[in-house]
């Protein structure tokens, strides 16, 4: 069994994020399901979840 080849790095643009941080907010799917529908991982999504959280004052950093 081969090792799998790590995922090349992407960039996304605010205006992405923020319609992804959205989705989630609106609670009609789970994280999971959001990264899997864009193809991204799960950690990302949460990051930059909690990111907004963050600019918007409502979690500290």
């Amino acid at each position: 069994m081969g090792k799998k080849k790590p995922r090349p790095r992407r960039s996304f643009t605010p205006d992405f994020k923020a319609e992804i941080v959205e989705l989630c907010r609106r609670g009609d799917r789970s994280v999971g399901q959001i990264a899997k529908d864009f193809d991204l991982t799960e950690t990302a999504v949460r990051d930059w979840v909690k990111q907004a959280e963050v600019d918007a004052g409502e979690r500290e950093a």
